[in-house]
């Protein structure tokens, strides 16, 4: 059996049946932030509580992943001969914050401005151990 080991730590809930991206709240300007961080962008403030964001929101803006980003950063397996365009897009999590993540569908013509989108953890890679390593993704609401 292969382990899933998600890509970075306290980024979402694992294992789990229904994860949840982890963010930070500051109490004295209201503002949420992910991932998690130590100080308040708007006040610098390091009063920040952990919180488990909405596993359902809007989308608010797309767009598709043409080309295979730079490594580093990128850690993907893919080659520029592997590489498939992927959707990219800016999650609005209620009224809390918005999230910048991929998304499971590459399709101009199902990704709509406002739809409804539900996190879900897809594979990423593998490390050297044959752990199938993890990230989050939204997808879009099956009605």
């Amino acid at each position: 059996m292969t382990t899933q080991v998600p890509v970075v730590s306290e980024l979402f809930t694992w294992p789990a049946d229904e994860p949840q991206l982890i963010g930070t709240f500051f109490p004295e300007s209201g503002v949420t932030v992910f991932p998690q961080a130590k100080a308040c962008p708007r006040t610098a403030s390091q009063n920040g509580e952990r919180v488990l964001l909405p596993r359902r929101g809007t989308l608010w803006s797309w767009t598709i992943q043409g080309f295979l980003p730079k490594s580093p950063p990128y850690a993907g397996p893919e080659t520029p001969a592997t590489f498939k365009p992927y959707g990219v897009g800016y999650i609005q999590l209620g009224d809390q914050v918005i999230v910048e993540s991929r998304l499971t569908t590459s399709d101009p013509d199902v990704l709509k401005i406002g739809m409804e989108m539900e996190l879900v953890i897809i594979p990423f890679n593998k490390d050297a151990d044959g752990n199938e390593i993890v990230t989050y993704a939204f997808a879009p609401v099956k009605k």
